[in-house]
């Protein structure tokens, strides 16, 4: 039976470890990041992947770094026929790669060539895009450069988000790979390389990224807070202070002022002018205090028409 070592790390990889073991393949261990101090009391957590594999039964590794090479030579000393890899959030070194007989392979959250990278859920939704998909690929010591094995295509609706995405993307991705397995265990899988010149990149988002311009159009703003919803969210600063936008909508109030401008409070929302249209804000988390609806926020006197957003 074809020996498999299993890379992942966020709820994203954990449906696609739970496949591979529900189709009888032999997952001989699970490698996934260390557990990380979460939250403000930093209480040390496991990755959602650490703990789908422990559920399952199976053994769990989990390097600092796979280029320490006494770290590296644990894996090899694993002696896995194929390394199957869902956003598992570190660079494979090339010993590493060429190592299995079938190769390592990689389950990626984008179309490729577009959006490789770190966050290509992220982008496609702060892009504005409608559709993005999965990708199962060869591994190669190149960022997501690797010979496609197989895609598939998923819409983006207009409501949606990275967290809606997360999901809709983690049930293609591993029905895709549960299609796509038996071909390249048996050798038949098809293998083609990638246009070079329609690559795109979506690297890890930055703080300069997370901040809201307000003169920017309203669609713009709205791609960016969804795109950021509900990780690491979307911020702006008013009276000095961060403040957190967590989800925003498009508004077609007629009233006008200049960019970052509160034009008009509503029942619900903080309705503020952007460079080109309107957005109402609807949830949000001001500097020191938990996250609120819009409405909650509005019961003090906190904000008036005519404040400004920076």
């Amino acid at each position: 039976m074809t020996k498999i070592v299993f890379m992942g790390t966020p709820a994203f990889s954990a449906p696609v470890l739970r496949m591979l073991v529900e189709e009888g393949y032999d997952v001989i261990s699970v490698v996934t990041q260390p557990d990380r101090p979460v939250g403000r009391k930093k209480v040390l957590t496991p990755t959602p992947v650490k703990e789908e594999a422990l559920r399952l039964g199976l053994p769990v590794y989990q390097p600092e770094k796979l280029r320490n090479p006494d770290e590296l030579q644990q894996v090899l000393d694993m002696e896995p026929d194929l390394i199957v890899t869902a956003a598992f959030g570190q660079i494979l070194p090339s010993a590493l790669l060429e190592a299995p007989k079938l190769g390592a392979i990689n389950v990626h959250a984008s179309l490729l060539p577009a959006y490789r990278g770190g966050a290509p859920i992220h982008q496609a939704i702060i892009d504005g895009q409608t559709e993005t998909g999965i990708t199962i690929m060869y591994m190669v010591d190149r960022l997501d450069a690797g010979d496609i094995i197989s895609q598939i295509t998923v819409p983006i609706e207009k409501q949606d988000h990275t967290g809606s995405m997360f999901d809709k993307l983690s049930v293609a991705g591993t029905e895709l790979l549960k299609a796509t397995l038996p071909s390249i265990i048996d050798g038949t899988n098809p293998r083609t390389p990638q246009d070079e010149e329609l690559v795109t990149y979506a690297r890890n988002i930055s703080r300069e990224q997370e901040r809201i311009d307000w003169t920017r159009s309203a669609t713009a703003i709205y791609n960016q807070v969804r795109g950021l919803h509900p990780w690491p969210v979307a911020y702006t600063t008013f009276n000095e202070a961060n403040m957190k936008i967590w989800w925003a909508e498009e508004s077609s109030s007629r009233k006008s002022g200049k960019p970052g401008e509160v034009i008009e409070l509503t029942e619900d929302s903080i309705v503020v002018q952007t460079g080109d249209g309107v957005l109402a804000i609807k949830d949000l988390q001001p500097a020191g205090k938990k996250r609120m609806a819009a409405k909650d926020y509005l019961k003090g006197p906190k904000i008036q028409a005519g404040d400004l957003f920076e």
